[in-house]
């Protein structure tokens, strides 16, 4: 058994919260860059410079990416070998802490009410963390931080679709998805979907496969030829950028599935904007 010091926890969950929120990772800012030489329309491509232009400033000056710095998402892959010390103390304990930490030094907007209808005070502190976790093998702990928006949270939608539905029926629900939530979640989008699954299940899968490389495919075939299908048939709703018109609605679709009840079929689309923030990191 391996014995990891809550400090240390906190002290990585820190310094993601100020990663994620100043830099953008290199996998969509390669993205961005190409979708800004692809673009046939002038406005669109001039906002992709823009963005593109604007996650550099944050990067060289450690400055936040966007104002709405996000309600912090965690997922926790914890080695079936590891400990937090001392006893008294719990991972999530550490997580939160580290949050508040991160958000504080990193001068990060504070963006948590405590009650959802009752008051609405904020608690100052981003925290609590929706926070995820996972046992797996090992003596190691791995943590992943996504700063999830608010106007991008509030355009994903989820549905308990009929199992004798199609691929296509599917797919045009993902599709006007995406199309209404249009310029208020901030376009270019990245799309994560969830196939399968029960009713919370459905969900988490689709915010996970926001986690995802942007150039990469669903192993399964099938589902990696829905996730070219859905890209295409956003791209062409000519949203675009900032909602301005463009080739460039949607960066990425990503799918991923689990098992499901043979009366049901429940899919998610869970959307983020291009401040795509997240980061790693394994203790």
């Amino acid at each position: 058994m391996r014995t990891i010091q809550f400090e240390k926890i906190v002290s990585e969950v820190e310094k993601l919260c100020i990663k994620s929120s100043h830099e953008l990772p290199q996998d969509v800012l390669t993205a961005l860059q190409a979708a800004a030489q692809k673009e046939s329309n002038a406005s669109a491509k001039k906002i992709l410079n823009q963005l593109i232009e604007n996650a550099k400033i944050a990067k060289d000056q450690q400055i936040p990416i966007c104002q709405d710095t996000g309600l912090a998402v965690v997922f926790l892959q914890i080695g079936s070998q590891v400990s937090v010390s001392p006893d008294n103390t719990t991972i999530v304990d550490a997580v939160n802490t580290g949050i508040a930490r991160g958000y504080e030094k990193g001068f990060l907007r504070k963006s948590v009410v405590a009650q959802p209808l009752n008051n609405r005070k904020n608690t100052d502190t981003n925290t609590p963390a929706v926070i995820h976790t996972e046992i797996v093998p090992g003596d190691k702990i791995r943590i992943t931080l996504m700063a999830k928006g608010g106007g991008c949270e509030n355009k994903s939608q989820f549905k308990m679709f009929l199992p004798t539905d199609d691929k296509e029926k599917i797919i045009g629900w993902i599709v006007n998805v995406v199309a209404q939530a249009g310029a208020d979640a901030c376009p270019p989008f990245v799309v994560g979907a969830g196939l399968g699954g029960d009713f919370e299940q459905c969900c988490l899968l689709s915010k996970k496969a926001l986690l995802r490389k942007l150039n990469s495919h669903n192993t399964d075939s099938f589902y990696a030829d829905m996730e070219k299908q859905l890209l295409q048939k956003i791209n062409s709703l000519g949203i675009g950028p900032a909602g301005l018109g463009g080739d460039t609605t949607a960066l990425a679709v990503m799918i991923e599935t689990a098992p499901c009840h043979i009366a049901s079929l429940p899919v998610a689309v869970n959307i983020e904007c291009h401040a795509h923030r997240h980061a790693s990191c394994e203790i």
